[in-house]
């Protein structure tokens, strides 16, 4: 296994977050027939309806390639679904079904999906200052200047909070220094999300992860835990709870008739374009099919699509040592990879993304 190594006591919460579900609950159904509705897997078993490739009419001679680039490339889990039900399952090494992954800057897009409920539900506001949440001296800014960013700037990575600091995950106010106005540039800057955590804390008087757990995760049968790492709050959970995430973004914010996120505003914004830096980010979601792009750590902006092998309308959940969440409205698909540094040791997009499309692509011909 690829995972980082972290104190028992880590060990310890990441163990009791997995599945403890009986033997007789850990099947699969398999069914044949093509155009079905969007499967939801229930919410507390391991029961999971199965469609296969032969039945899809993909090209299985393309099933071995794949699977041996994702074993080459450090990959732990991997699973690929149509309409919801599981098409391929797959673990490497030692890692197993329940075991948990880092989910790294991939689960960026669980705090955009919170804060969005947060609006819905009347506790904030993007166009509010985040300071109405934070306080005054969050930041080294001057106070009118941190008046000026918004929580929409935040969830867009356009705060104009320097990102030259030493260190660009640090959340102390020595770390946050003003570069330029907000809403003027965009740059993939860690420490302004993070704050989002404490935004959502004080605006619904509730610990963010509590109220991630009670609006989504146990809604739709997640299981896992944010761990504070040095400045960051990371997501740990099993393959299958990220498609779970991945299915209710497919089905538009709604989990077998629940409403999880009903804000059509917020979903539609979330997943394209949120500003004009960079066409290539919604609201902490990357997005395919853009005419340019730009990445994590670079100031460039880079002409043509994120990743020119996968369909257009794709949009993703992109984190550190090529942690993937993908989902494809036009084909019905989510595809999640968990794993080791798949080899250039990136926050986000890579070029791990278009060569893995490459192959998928192959397959699904």
């Amino acid at each position: 296994m690829k995972n980082l190594v972290f104190t028992l006591s880590i060990v310890f919460v990441l163990s009791a977050c997995s599945s403890d579900s009986s033997d007789n609950e850990n099947q699969v159904i398999t069914l044949n027939p093509t155009n079905l509705e969007i499967y939801f897997p229930p919410a507390n078993s391991n029961e999971w309806e199965t469609i296969s490739i032969e039945d899809l009419g993909w090209n299985s001679a393309g099933e071995q390639p794949l699977y041996d680039f994702l074993a080459e490339r450090e990959t732990d889990a991997f699973l690929v679904l149509k309409n919801g039900r599981i098409v391929i399952e797959r673990y490497f090494g030692d890692f197993q079904q329940n075991d948990n992954h880092a989910w790294n800057s991939a689960g960026k897009t669980l705090t955009a999906m919170t804060a969005g409920i947060a609006q819905e539900e009347g506790f904030l506001s993007l166009n509010d200052s985040s300071a109405a949440y934070l306080g005054t001296a969050w930041s080294s800014l001057s106070t009118e200047q941190e008046a000026q960013i918004t929580v929409f700037n935040h969830l867009t990575m356009t705060t104009g909070l320097d990102y030259d600091v030493d260190d660009t995950f640090c959340t102390n106010p020595e770390c946050l220094l003003y570069k330029n106005e907000p809403g003027q540039f965009w740059f993939y800057h860690n420490g302004p999300y993070t704050l989002l955590d404490n935004i959502i804390t004080n605006a619904v008087g509730q610990d963010f992860e509590d109220y991630f757990s009670a609006k989504i995760s146990s809604r739709i049968g997640m299981q896992g835990a944010w761990l504070s790492i040095g400045y960051n709050n990371v997501y740990f959970s099993n393959g299958r709870s990220m498609a779970r995430f991945g299915i209710l973004n497919l089905n538009n914010g709604v989990w077998d008739g629940q409403t999880i996120l009903g804000d059509a505003t917020f979903l539609t914004a979330m997943k394209n374009t949120s500003q004009n830096m960079n066409q290539a980010y919604g609201y902490l979601y990357w997005l395919n099919g853009k005419d340019s792009y730009r990445v994590p750590g670079s100031e460039i902006e880079f002409s043509g699509k994120l990743i020119p092998n996968a369909p257009n309308d794709l949009y993703a959940g992109l984190g550190k040592n090529d942690q993937k969440l993908y989902v494809v409205p036009s084909e019905e698909l989510v595809i999640v990879r968990l794993g080791g540094d798949a080899g250039e040791t990136l926050l986000g997009p890579s070029s791990f993304d278009n060569e893995l499309w490459g192959l998928l692509d192959d397959l699904m011909d």
